[in-house]
């Protein structure tokens, strides 16, 4: 009970500090990179679902990213659609591709599933750089209207919009913490760990499967048309295999299958390569490695670390009584034996 008391004073103390951020830094730079990281961190949390409690790491989220993006774009300025109305359509469309998808995808296992999503994602980003007609191809896509106002709220300024995001990043966390504390989030364990063992179970796999998989590629689509609205600029390279490479670079190193992972890694990478533009052109030579290694040697990343040396200490808590219980058993009855033994000599 402790301990939940204290997960939420400082989930309490997290939101606090995301709300009075940009209260407190003068600085719009600083405000912009928080936004992005905000709208990486939905994009993770949808690639976390799937892959951190499903077990099927999927390399087309990129893809479904780049859909979000340009549909509100399309639908906003080609088609003339009202923001909000494009905003829900980008996500739904978005989705139903991802049904379409994992329908197919999901009938393969392990590599040849990641191996599969990794030709989608591809096939995405070229008819994205190749539909100039449609997408604008290398050209890229401008004139994004911002978020429209509701009402009295209006997302016209920059920390406006930081608020739009910050307040769908925090119903994302939401969703995702009711849904993997629940019977649902049990079942996409148990597949995740033995899915021959589900299914002798009576669980339907491939059902439970699709649902994650549509629901991570929901979340994905949500980053995207986010990102949209917010860059106001789009271009091919949102679909590239990169930008799938920074998905799981931000989910490796905060910890896979843990809801504090997406947020922990996605402000620590953000905020190393602020601090390392200099090494812009030699990421991947630099980022690739530590990747490696990381996977290797912590592969469970800084919250999932954390939360396994937690988990060792309270073991190691509760057992110390045990042990000394038994100890004291064992002191007291070799000293039994000890009178009996005397008592016998005598």
């Amino acid at each position: 009970m402790a301990i939940l008391e204290k997960r939420r004073l400082w989930l309490a103390a997290l939101i606090a500090a995301a709300i009075l951020f940009p209260l407190f830094v003068a600085n719009g730079y600083y405000v912009h990179m928080m936004t992005i990281s905000f709208i990486w961190m939905i994009a993770v949390y949808g690639l976390n679902l799937f892959a951190g409690y499903t077990g099927y790491l999927s390399l087309a989220h990129a893809g479904f990213f780049a859909i979000g993006a340009y549909t509100l774009g399309i639908l906003t300025v080609k088609a003339g659609w009202p923001f909000w109305l494009a905003f829900a359509a980008a996500c739904l469309l978005t989705t139903l591709i991802g049904v379409f998808v994992g329908l197919v995808a999901l009938r393969t296992k392990e590599h040849f599933f990641a191996i599969y999503t990794l030709c989608v994602g591809y096939i995405i980003y070229l008819i994205i750089d190749k539909w100039d007609s449609l997408t604008g191809g290398v050209r890229g896509f401008i004139g994004i209207p911002a978020p429209a106002d509701i009402g009295p709220l209006s997302f016209q300024t920059p920390v406006a919009q930081y608020y739009l995001v910050l307040f769908f990043l925090l119903v994302v966390v939401w969703i995702m913490h009711r849904l993997v504390y629940s019977l649902t989030g049990r079942t996409y364990i148990a597949i995740r760990n033995s899915e021959e063992l589900a299914l002798t179970l009576g669980i339907s796999t491939m059902k439970n499967k699709l649902a994650s998989f549509v629901l991570s590629v929901f979340f994905t689509s949500l980053a995207g048309a986010l990102y949209a609205s917010f860059i106001r600029f789009l271009g091919p390279d949102i679909a590239y295999v990169s930008v799938m490479f920074d998905f799981l670079t931000y989910l490796l190193v905060g910890g896979i299958g843990t809801l504090a992972g997406p947020v922990v890694g996605t402000l620590l990478i953000t905020f190393l390569s602020q601090q390392l533009q200099f090494l812009q052109d030699y990421r991947m030579l630099i980022f690739g490695p530590v990747l490696t290694l990381l996977i290797i040697f912590y592969p469970h990343g800084i919250a999932g670390g954390v939360i396994r040396l937690k988990a060792k200490r309270e073991e190691a808590r509760r057992l110390d009584p045990e042990a000394n219980r038994v100890a004291a058993e064992l002191a007291v009855s070799s000293q039994g034996r000890g009178e009996r033994h005397a008592e016998e000599g005598s």
